[in-house]
C-alpha cells in the first residue's frame, strides 16, 4: 500500500479570511495535475464557507508559481493542461468571494495568469515576473485571457514581446499588481488590505465582485477554447519542442 501524496495546497480559515497556500517547493509551485486539483478544491471550499468574506492566495516560499509543470508534458495531454489553467483562472474570476493574491518572489507563465485573475494583488517591489513564452516559440495563449486585459497597452507589448523579467514595482505600473511595497512591509500591507475587504457585507462583496469580473468572465468563456487550441498547437510544434529542450538542458547544466 502506497502512502497518499503530500498535500500541496493548504486551506486555513480564521476571522472571515480563507488563506490558501501553495506549498510545492520541489517544483517551484508548478501547475502540476495534483496542485491544480487541490487548488480548485480549496477555492471551492472557501467559496462555499459562509464564514469566509475574503480569500488570500499565497505561497509557502518566495516562489509563487513557476507556471506549467513541464515535467508532466509527456504524460498530460496538451489540451488538458491548457484547459486546467483556463479553468483555474475562470474559477478565481467567478468566485463569489474577493481574492487577494500575494507575490513575494517569482511568478511566471500560468502563475501570472492566476495573479491576473485575482481581484487585488499585493507584491514585493523586488518580486519578479516574466512572460517568457516568446523565447520558447510559444505565446502566453491561455493566460492572455486575464493578463492582457489587466496590463496597460504599452506594458503588455513590452512584457509579452520582450519576454524579459520585470519587477513588482513595474508589475504595479503596468497594471498587473494593485500594490507594490518593500518586502519587509509585505505582510503588514496584506493584512491591512484583507482586513479592509473583510469588513464588507457578504451580499455587497458578492454582487460587487460579480460586476467587477463580468467582462473578464465573458472573455474567458468566449475565447477560452480557441486559446487552448492555439496553446496546444504551438506546444506541439517542432520549433517549440527544440526551444523547450534547449531551455531544460540549460537549467540542468
Amino acid at each position: 500500500m502506497t502512502d497518499a501524496p503530500a498535500e500541496l495546497v493548504h486551506l486555513d480559515v480564521a476571522d472571515g479570511v480563507a488563506t490558501i497556500t501553495l506549498d510545492s517547493p520541489h517544483n517551484r509551485n508548478a501547475l502540476s495535475r495534483q496542485l491544480v486539483t487541490e487548488l480548485v478544491d480549496r477555492l471551492t471550499r472557501a467559496d462555499e464557507d459562509d464564514s469566509v468574506r475574503v480569500v488570500q492566495l499565497r505561497s509557502s516560499g518566495r516562489v509563487f508559481c513557476s507556471g506549467a509543470d513541464l515535467s508532466e508534458a509527456s504524460t498530460v495531454p496538451m489540451h488538458e493542461g491548457a484547459r486546467a489553467i483556463v479553468a483555474v483562472q475562470r474559477q478565481i474570476v467567478a468566485l463569489t468571494k474577493p481574492v487577494v493574491t500575494v507575490v513575494e518572489g517569482a511568478a511566471r507563465a500560468g502563475g501570472i495568469g492566476i495573479v491576473a485573475a485575482s481581484d487585488v494583488v499585493v507584491v514585493a517591489e523586488d518580486a519578479t515576473f516574466a512572460l517568457t513564452e516568446v523565447k520558447l516559440g510559444l505565446t502566453p495563449a491561455v493566460i492572455s485571457l486575464t493578463v492582457f486585459p489587466r496590463l496597460t497597452p504599452r506594458g503588455l507589448a513590452w512584457t509579452a514581446l520582450g519576454g524579459e523579467v520585470f519587477s513588482g514595482t513595474e508589475a504595479r505600473d503596468y497594471g498587473l499588481a494593485t500594490f507594490a511595497v518593500p518586502a519587509a512591509e509585505l505582510q503588514a500591507t496584506v493584512d491591512d488590505v484583507v482586513a479592509k475587504i473583510a469588513t464588507g457585507a457578504a451580499q455587497g462583496l458578492r454582487e460587487t465582485k460579480k460586476l467587477v469580473g463580468a467582462e473578464l468572465l465573458e472573455r474567458i468563456d468566449a475565447k477560452g477554447e480557441e486559446l487552448v487550441e492555439l496553446s496546444a498547437r504551438l506546444f506541439g510544434s517542432d520549433e517549440a519542442r527544440e526551444a523547450m529542450t534547449a531551455f531544460l538542458n540549460r537549467k540542468k547544466g
